[in-house]
């Protein structure tokens, strides 16, 4: 009797190191399988990106700016840029273009796009695709009436999003844009400061991203934009920088031509 029972409790103790292991083994199955190229390439493919940069002929690169909150020095970035017979790219709220009507014509009578950076500088990713919806046409409206041009660029508040943003925002026929370099001018950081940071990470295909009524922009940008036109930059607004048609957004928000989204 002594004897079967040691038996049995050997087979017991059999089971559960064959369970273990089992378990071991299809843990391992499912950790290679989730962390394949194939497995990876398919997540990101599913994910929705906002355009973070380009990747296209030429070596172009876009000036942005939000435009949220105060209205300072407005006039003297167009002065700039016209020194240089440069176009940019503003992203506005539709309170401050309500508020600065007359800072809205004026960059659009400069040849730069005014595009749309929500109508009260809202958390999106709270809100749902309806509201969402209604916010940006609320920004939208107040731009047009003023220009006469309907925004088709789209930035979010706070550079925050989601898979639902996106979705909701490109169901308009609207891209959202990011930025690749980000000049972190909203910090006060000095102007030697912000050109060190802008011209030691632009590249090819970037979207730099700008504030007005940052105390030290207007101080920095002169220098920037001479930066990059000397080192062979065309500086171009971003919907002349995106590519249209047949392009795809890789998992770091690299817009590809979609022959070549495969080749991150």
């Amino acid at each position: 009797m002594r004897g079967f029972m040691f038996m049995r409790r050997i087979s017991a103790r059999r089971r559960r190191l064959l369970t273990a292991a089992g378990v071991i083994l299809a843990v391992a199955v499912i950790f290679a399988a989730v962390n394949s190229p194939a497995f990876v390439a398919a997540s990101a493919a599913s994910r929705r990106i906002p355009i973070y940069s380009v990747e296209r002929d030429g070596k172009y690169c876009s000036l942005s700016f939000d435009a949220a909150w105060g209205n300072e020095d407005t006039q003297k970035l167009i002065d700039i840029l016209a020194a240089y017979n440069v176009k940019a790219t503003f992203f506005v709220v539709g309170s401050w273009a309500e508020k600065y009507p007359e800072s809205v014509k004026a960059l659009f009578d400069a040849g730069h796009e005014v595009m749309n950076h929500s109508d009260d500088h809202a958390h999106f990713n709270r809100l749902s695709p309806e509201e969402i919806e209604s916010n940006i046409n609320a920004c939208s409206d107040k731009i047009e009436a003023i220009t006469g041009v309907r925004p088709s660029l789209f930035r979010c508040p706070y550079g925050e999003y989601d898979d639902h943003v996106v979705a909701a925002v490109n169901a308009m026929g609207m891209e959202v844009i990011q930025w690749d370099v980000d000049s972190l001018d909203w910090k006060d950081y000095d102007a030697d400061t912000i050109y060190s940071r802008v011209t030691s990470k632009v590249s090819p295909g970037s979207i730099v991203l700008f504030h007005n009524a940052a105390l030290h922009t207007p101080e920095a940008l002169g220098p920037i934009t001479e930066y990059l036109l000397q080192n062979g930059y065309g500086i171009v607004p971003v919907s002349e920088l995106i590519l249209k048609g047949d392009a795809a957004t890789d998992h770091a928000g690299r817009q590809r031509p979609a022959s070549r989204a495969g080749a991150a």
